[in-house]
């Protein structure tokens, strides 16, 4: 019973290991520069930084980029085109996060957030999930944005990426049938271009 009671009060005294770190209540920023250069963080993206043996998922990189965004904008924007292919694991970090606006928010009423690039556009209930507390557009509207709005030299890796994850469902045939569906867009037929050299 004692042993037990001494083992209970030494767990207690364990420090507690977050997932994500970020400047804050627990380190400042120069602190967590540090322990990265020291090899003891993770970096992750930005400012935010991982844990010792934590396995960097889209969850975690969803968190990540959630903090980028001021709290009152994260209801209203969704994270997506070249972002989101990076919160599946498709595609770098982005040097800026692409927030997507629904156009029944006004982007005017959304603009201050630095480090990031809003744009406009229409979204359906299944476009959008949710990851590590911020909107994330699904992988099929991921993937057909960014074969529509992303130049072809970045477009073609992050697509190749997203079609050879299964857990992702995207299929070749499928995104070229959402794109084809789009509305007439400047860059749709280039779209389809960079979609048909995927088989080569």
């Amino acid at each position: 019973m004692v042993q037990a009671q001494a083992l209970s009060a030494a767990q207690l005294q364990e420090p507690v290991l977050h997932e994500l770190y970020s400047a804050g209540k627990i380190f400042t920023w120069p602190e967590l520069q540090s322990m990265a250069s020291d090899g003891i963080l993770l970096p992750v993206f930005a400012k935010s930084y991982a844990a010792p043996g934590i396995t960097v998922t889209a969850r975690l990189r969803a968190r990540a980029a959630a903090l980028t965004v001021p709290t009152k904008m994260r209801t209203k924007v969704v994270a997506g085109r070249l972002t989101a292919a990076w919160i599946y694991g498709c595609a770098p970090a982005p040097g800026r996060v692409s927030l997507l606006v629904d156009a029944k928010h006004r982007i005017s009423s959304l603009r201050g957030a630095r480090g990031c690039s809003l744009h406009e556009v229409r979204l359906g209930s299944l476009d959008v999930v949710s990851l590590g507390g911020m909107l994330v557009s699904s992988p099929l509207r991921t993937a057909a944005d960014v074969a529509l709005h992303v130049e072809e030299e970045h477009a073609l890796p992050a697509l190749r990426s997203m079609l050879e994850k299964p857990e992702l469902g995207v299929r070749q045939r499928l995104l070229t049938l959402a794109v084809e569906a789009s509305p007439r867009l400047p860059h749709k037929r280039r779209a389809l271009a960079t979609l048909a050299k995927l088989d080569s």
